[in-house]
């Protein structure tokens, strides 16, 4: 994957450096527009990632955005705004672990608000569920959505509550699906071309995890979800058992929520 990429006209990736298990080859930070700059996801605070943002923008920065407060996504934002000058929006960090909190944006958005700009506009998509302040950006001249980390390249995400919720994460997928774009931009990997059949994927994932979830709790009533997780996760490494024990806890308050017979 190219640490630089132009993706389309006046749309660019540039790849942080921060690979790992959770966050692939790294978080991807996008650059939009030509004379002024939207950024979204600046990512981890990394000087030397800071300053490639502001040299392959050419100093053109005008705003900056972000999908979610998790530390690999928002925290470059300060130095980039204390750089440029950059109007920062998002939502602001809930409370709980994992959380950037030195993120304080100068617009709070909310579903629907829309950055327009002389060459582009970005409509702000309110997806809660792997973070509860995460959105989504449509931009509208290309139908493309920018979908941080509540859609990625080549695998799932973790749900970890109590910020993340499955069941709103589940609602928000089919929000994405009923969109109808024509790619998805995700936060971590490549370009995704075809959406619905992504989408469509991920839901069918979760709702088959899910139903073993309910099958693995109906025949071994008691069992903790530590003790849950090799029976319903057998073909990970269980190193990730931790991560996968947090995902499986979603989908147990996610039944829990809807009762018997959902």
């Amino acid at each position: 994957m190219p640490a630089f990429s132009m993706l389309a006209d006046s749309v660019w990736r540039l790849l942080a450096p921060n690979p790992s298990m959770m966050t692939g080859p790294g978080t991807n930070t996008y650059l939009i527009g030509k004379d002024a700059i939207a950024v979204i996801d600046p990512g981890p605070a990394i000087p030397a990632h800071i300053e490639k943002i502001i040299e392959k923008s050419m100093n053109l920065i005008r705003w900056i955005l972000v999908t979610h407060t998790h530390p690999d996504h928002s925290p470059a934002v300060r130095a980039l705004a204390a750089a440029t000058g950059a109007e920062v929006l998002g939502m602001r960090a809930p409370a709980g672990k994992h959380q950037d909190r030195t993120f304080s944006p100068d617009r709070v958005l909310a579903d629907g608000d829309l950055l327009e700009t002389d060459e582009f506009t970005l409509r702000a998509v309110h997806t809660p569920g792997h973070a509860s302040n995460h959105l989504c950006y449509l931009h509208t001249q290309l139908n493309w959505l920018f979908t941080g980390d509540h859609i990625i390249d080549g695998s799932t995400v973790v749900i970890d509550p109590p910020d993340g919720n499955m069941q709103d994460y589940m609602r928000s997928l089919g929000r994405c699906r009923d969109l109808k774009v024509a790619a998805l931009a995700p936060g971590h990997g490549e370009l995704i071309h075809d959406p619905q059949r992504v989408i469509d994927w991920i839901i069918g994932h979760r709702l088959q995890r899910e139903a073993k979830v309910l099958v693995a709790m109906r025949a071994n009533p008691g069992l903790t979800t530590h003790e849950l997780v090799p029976l319903v996760y057998p073909e990970i490494d269980p190193k990730l058992h931790a991560l996968a024990e947090r995902s499986l806890l979603a989908h147990v308050l996610k039944l829990q929520q809807e009762g018997p017979g959902s």
